[in-house]
């Protein structure tokens, strides 16, 4: 298999598992990665996790501004395929149809459902059962090639954005390398997605961060879990916006306005919800950082929380 000539495109954290598993495995001889970005207060040029690991194995780096524009470096390599995972910009057909193998793509959903940038948010704060990887053929439109093949996994209720990242993440490498063989010598399954079955899982927008109160306790609990720890589901409080990253269900039903703070407990601050309360367990008020829910409690009168509503 080392003969197989790869090329491997992504960008984040999530790719890296699967980048290393192909370099293992197969002659990877180019990745391509979006540009670089600088972050921090002092923006530092930072690298991303997928370039990292490129230099690591002294593999060369692409890193073009618009692919659809900047692809020569790519074809010249002469490529038997091409694996993408978390890339982040559309790829150009002339790209596509340039490998003898094809280019393929390492999805975290299980397409058709949830195309997009954002699966792995979506699932949870869609409320999913469950979720999984799909390997599938590349196509000019989003996420919408055949599939090759796909595994399932449970969503917790113990999981969040962080926890299933990684849970997928690992899947991911163990599908590709169990599939990739059947690929090369041409024996793989090849299956059109149900077009009645697609829905999306677009890229998380500031305004979607927001925690309506008025929704149901599982649904708030769901949109928490499933932006935590980044960016983290955001409410305000007297006037002052507070990062919640983890909260508990509790099915009694109280007496209050959404959104009201209705108790503390012991392991967290009672907020009323459409059909009962929530308990926030950790939170991060602004200008400070993250602490568990009681740490902040025990900063601020109790009683004076009693009673106030989360906007």
């Amino acid at each position: 298999m080392k003969t197989t000539k790869v090329i491997f495109m992504g960008t984040p954290d999530f790719a890296v598992p699967i980048l290393e598993g192909l370099i293992e495995n197969y002659d990877v001889i180019g990745v391509v990665s979006q540009p670089d970005k600088r972050v921090g207060r002092h923006q530092e040029l930072v690298n991303t996790p997928i370039k990292e690991v490129a230099l690591k194995y002294q593999i060369p780096v692409f890193q073009p501004e618009k692919i659809k524009e900047e692809y020569d470096a790519i074809l010249n390599l002469n490529p038997d395929i091409i694996v993408t995972c978390a890339y982040g910009q559309i790829i150009p057909k002339v790209v596509l149809d340039a490998p003898r193998l094809g280019c393929i793509n390492v999805h975290a959903s299980l397409l058709p459902k949830l195309r997009g940038g954002a699966p792995i948010h979506k699932a949870i704060i869609e409320g999913h059962t469950k979720t999984g990887i799909t390997i599938m053929y590349m196509d000019v439109m989003m996420d919408s090639g055949d599939i090759i093949s796909q595994s399932e996994i449970e969503i917790e209720d113990s999981d969040n954005l962080e926890s299933l990242h990684d849970k997928l993440s690992i899947m991911g490498k163990e599908l590709l390398l169990e599939t990739m063989p059947s690929i090369i010598n041409g024996t793989n399954s090849r299956t059109k997605q149900e077009e009645s079955e697609v829905t999306f899982g677009f890229n998380i927008k500031r305004e979607e961060e927001h925690i309506d109160f008025g929704k149901t306790t599982r649904e708030v609990f769901n949109l928490i879990r499933g932006l935590s720890p980044v960016p983290g589901a955001n409410a305000v409080l007297d006037g002052k916006e507070m990062k919640i990253y983890a909260s508990i269900i509790n099915d009694k039903k109280v007496d209050g306005k959404c959104g009201m703070i209705t108790n503390i407990y012991k392991n967290g601050i009672g907020v009323c919800t459409k059909d009962g309360e929530i308990i926030l367990t950790s939170v991060k008020p602004f200008g400070k950082k993250r602490m568990d829910a009681l740490s902040y409690v025990n900063g601020v009168s109790k009683d004076a929380l009693i009673g106030k509503v989360f906007e």
